[in-house]
């Protein structure tokens, strides 16, 4: 960009300028929702619609810019459509705690039977049962990157053991994190399942029959990663059969059909793909999105970088 020119930032709506406050009199807001081209030949940052899909990065290749600022944290399928030339960082820092919230809520909802007590109360039905509590159950997290430290952070106040696993193994203050290749060896053991992998080609269809198998009886599975990570077809055998519980904020396809016979199950508790969807989203957008005009004024890298094309 020149000297003269101004910093732009382009965003996709009016909510997210609304939240934009205390912005330096030098920084150009314009909007641009990419389902056509951009309209001024250079935007310092653009910032995509949330749920926009990857088509729309096309749209890239009409505009110069510094940063292409994405509102996600996963970046699956981003490589193949950027445009030659662009910077692009995800939305780490944004979708923590409302993720890490949902998995609670799923966690909690299965654990203590809340899905059969509303069904009875929709009948005005009086029926009280004894279900699992979530204290001193122990808990194997599968994926320990922002969300999955948040999901930690929350399960530790209810008494449980969680058990660490991520791509590599290390160790903090907290003990031994394990590599993916003690994956198998840790799944009997566990009485609750949480899934939290980024969607790569090493993880697509993580949660495969075999990894199923490894899982005792009545354990509950959390998957709040992506939908291929979890192959549909052997999660819908082991749930049909009543052997495992399951709670899926993702799944594959996505939406779900209609009628779909995972959504008639007792056994099985979905939302539909709303991790990051609550009032937690924009403000951290908001100071996201400060640091990072904040950063390319003063001349220095922005945060979060995953890919340049």
């Amino acid at each position: 960009m020149t000297n003269s020119s101004p910093f732009r930032v382009s965003l996709p709506d009016d909510s997210l300028r609304s939240a934009l406050t205390g912005l330096s009199g030098d920084v150009e807001i314009i909007e641009w929702t990419m389902s056509g081209p951009a309209p001024v030949g250079e935007i310092d940052i653009v910032v995509p619609p949330y749920l926009g899909g990857t088509k729309m990065l096309g749209q890239l290749t009409t505009v110069k810019t510094r940063l292409v600022q994405s509102q996600m944290l996963g970046y699956d399928g981003v490589a193949k459509m950027l445009p030659p030339g662009n910077v692009y960082a995800n939305a780490a820092s944004v979708h923590e705690a409302s993720t890490a919230e949902l998995t609670l809520a799923l966690i909690l909802a299965s654990q203590r039977g809340i899905p059969d007590f509303v069904r009875q109360a929709t009948m005005g039905r009086w029926v009280p049962s004894w279900h699992q509590s979530l204290a001193d159950r122990n808990v194997l997290l599968v994926g320990y990157g922002g969300v999955g430290k948040a999901i930690e952070a929350r399960l530790l106040p209810f008494e449980v053991t969680v058990t660490r696993v991520a791509l590599r193994a290390r160790s903090d203050e907290r003990g031994e994190i394990h590599g993916f290749e003690s994956l198998f060896e840790l799944l009997p053991l566990a009485d609750i399942v949480v899934v939290v992998v980024p969607l790569t080609e090493k993880t697509t269809h993580l949660i495969d029959d075999s990894f199923l198998r490894r899982m005792r009886d009545n354990t509950l599975l959390v998957n709040v990663a992506r939908g291929p990570v979890a192959n549909t077809k052997a999660l819908l055998a082991h749930a049909s059969a009543g052997r495992i519980r399951v709670a899926l904020d993702v799944t594959d396809p996505e939406p779900l059909p209609e009628g779909h016979p995972l959504f008639s199950l007792a056994n099985v508790l979905i939302s539909p793909h709303v991790g990051g969807r609550s009032s937690a989203m924009l403000p951290r957008m908001a100071r996201l999105l400060r640091e990072q005009i904040a950063r390319l004024q003063a001349g220095d890298e922005p945060v979060n970088v995953v890919l340049r094309s």
